[in-house]
């Protein structure tokens, strides 16, 4: 039957006709090995009060396994503060008066910084460092911050977590260590370089609120790791960075072979305010570097489920708000690696592009990118137009292995995928692209360097690979393989309401249950919104909570 007559049939024909589904030809990611229990549980051990302008240092010093050190709500603590090395596994806990006030499991914000005691650097230097393998500190209803507020230099790190002068062996690294229900901030005028630098283990920041992190010409994050082993647990948190909202790697470990490993990134919100966004109505006047949301360079068995990633624009780099790109960044690391990488559940919104993968670093040897996950994940407002980006949902550049995108509703304007290479072109082999919602545009799939569009692309960049039941929104079935539906417009997709961004297929509409699985193309919503409780209100998840309640 010519592909022609495909498009007029309904999708329960169309099924008869394509047959058994395909066989998925990749492996799956591996998940984290260690998913880390932060359940509050005070120690048993003395309570120590500090008054507003005691010694928190000394506090800290003389502190035991199982003692808690009591901070006053509403004072201030001014220095530059270092956890020491204790003897022992018991925790010691530094909380604020008022924790009873803030309940485990809610995501605190600025407007509850009165029932915080506030740390406060006077300077560029670490508001809290810690000793070499520090261990066992548990910060809860702590606000830290800095007085700096010029560009004229910078503050690198709040929270410095790392032997002193950077870790060169498993046991200098500092370990166990949990920021429960923080208010963790720049300044609006300040470089501020990261709030968190988790070079450390067993590591974790649940229910807090990290902002004002950015500089002028350089990276910024909330949160980054790149000599840390892990595990790491980053679950509801509220997120700003310029640079990167979070990255593992940006620099080479000087622990040799360390990857950072076992990665929760759960119902977060990472955010870049439009007042750093140079050219827009609401634009602040300091100019930020501005990159991505989200980056891993050096990361394997990675989680990220279930958060929402808000607002990125071309400025330091092209607009893609998601890169899995492995980078020996400094050249002495070439173990360096992105593998077995869990990417569901996700709303990634407001963004020049959508996710980037590269297949190795074309710069220095890295590993190969392997076992890459995409899945049930709603990308929205990825323009080319206010984002100043490409617009092009999914880019593959020089190669890598078990890349599977499935199950994904994408509101784009560029291309499908771009696939690209540095310097000779490199297949992706066992690649998957199955039951997605998307939009032709221009050229729908493009095969970088002259290769061509469509079927020409994928046999080059993809060869072997699994391309079925996609619904590609004005796409010809001439331009692409067997086993795929191509509506007239978006309008013809069936959205429940598509002018308010509610994405769902209505029942009956043509693509419910017309996956490979027997599911709905396109995005499971009530999958999604169990797995974005405790985030913003979804808006675009139809039944998505609007609690930031999170349960463990």
């Amino acid at each position: 039957m010519p592909r022609s007559w495909k498009l007029a049939l309904g999708p329960v024909v169309a099924l008869a006709l394509f047959g058994p589904a395909p066989t998925f030809p990749a492996q799956s990611p591996q998940r984290p090995l260690v998913l880390l229990d932060t359940t509050y549980a005070a120690p048993a051990g003395q309570q120590r009060s500090v008054p507003a302008g005691g010694d928190l240092q000394a506090a800290l010093n003389s502190a035991q396994p199982g003692d808690t050190i009591i901070l006053q709500a509403g004072a201030t603590y001014t220095g530059n503060f270092t956890l020491p090395m204790t003897s022992g596994t018991a925790w010691i806990y530094v909380r604020s008066s008022a924790l009873s006030s803030l309940p485990e499991g809610t995501r605190v914000a600025p407007a509850q910084a009165s029932l915080m005691p506030k740390i406060v650097s006077p300077n560029t230097i670490p508001a809290i460092s810690t000793a070499a393998g520090a261990h066992n500190f548990r910060f809860a209803g702590i606000e830290i911050t800095t007085t700096w507020a010029s560009t004229s230099a910078t503050n690198y790190v709040l929270v410095y977590l790392e032997a002193p002068g950077g870790n060169t062996s498993l046991s200098q690294v500092p370990t166990d260590l949990v920021f429960d229900r923080c208010y963790i901030h720049g300044t609006p005028t300040g470089n501020v370089r990261r709030a968190i630098l988790m070079n450390s283990a067993r590591t974790a920041v649940v229910d807090s609120y990290l902002s004002d992190l950015h500089e002028v010409g350089a990276d910024s994050q909330a949160l980054a790791s790149w000599n840390g082993p892990g595990p790491f647990k980053i679950v509801n948190n509220y997120l700003e960075g310029a640079g990167e909202n979070i990255m593992f790697g940006g620099a080479d470990p000087t622990i040799p072979n360390l990857v950072p490993s076992d990665i929760e990134i759960r119902r977060n919100y990472l955010f870049k305010p439009l007042s750093w966004m140079a050219g827009s109505g609401s634009f602040a006047g300091i100019h930020w570097s501005v990159k991505n949301l989200f980056e891993l360079k050096n990361a394997q068995r990675v989680l990220i489920d279930g958060n929402v990633l808000e607002n990125n624009w071309t400025d330091a780099q092209n607009g893609y708000g998601v890169l899995f790109t492995p980078r020996n960044q400094d050249g002495t690391a070439p173990w360096s690696v992105v593998r077995d990488v869990t990417f569901t559940n996700n709303i990634v919104r407001h963004s020049g592009g959508g996710v980037n993968a590269m297949g190795s670093d074309y710069l220095r040897p890295s590993q190969p990118t392997q076992r890459i996950l995409i899945q049930n994940n709603l990308f929205d407002d990825i323009s080319n137009n206010t984002w100043n980006g490409t617009g092009t949902f999914l880019q593959v550049a020089d190669g890598g292995s078990d890349i599977v995108v499935d199950h994904n509703t994408v509101l784009q304007s560029g291309n499908i995928i771009t696939a690209t290479y540095s310097s000779a072109l490199v297949p992706a082999s066992s690649f998957v692209f199955t039951n997605n919602i998307v939009s032709n545009n221009q050229y729908g799939v493009f095969g970088d360097y002259g290769v061509g569009i469509g079927t020409t692309a994928i046999s080059a960049y993809f060869p072997g690979s699994s391309f079925a039941r996609n619904a590609i929104v004005g796409g010809l079935a001439s331009n692409f393989p067997d086993n795929n539906y191509f509506p007239s417009s978006l309008a013809a997709v069936g959205f429940v309401d598509h002018a308010n961004h509610n994405y769902a297929l209505a029942p009956g509409t043509p693509y419910v249950r017309a996956g490979t699985d027997g599911k709905d193309v396109g995005v499971d919503f009530t999958a999604m919104a169990a797995a974005t409780a405790g985030s913003p209100p979804a808006r675009l998840a139809p039944s998505a909570p609007s609690s930031l309640s999170v349960a463990r």
